[in-house]
């Protein structure tokens, strides 16, 4: 089954500016604004803002 655009891979940045990234896809047609989730931030040690990157 070949990949489409529809569901790309994206990179999530944290806000901290700490560098780590996280990878993951999203539904382009659904979202089409620019994702951001609260996760845990293995160089800062924890749970921080990340935003997506294009």
């Amino acid at each position: 089954m070949a990949r489409n655009e529809v569901r790309p891979v994206i990179e999530l940045r944290p806000t901290a500016g700490t560098g780590c990234t996280y990878a993951t896809r999203k539904n382009r047609r659904n979202d089409p604004a620019r994702m951001a989730l609260r996760t845990y931030d293995p160089v800062a040690r924890r749970h921080v803002g990340f935003r997506e990157e294009r």
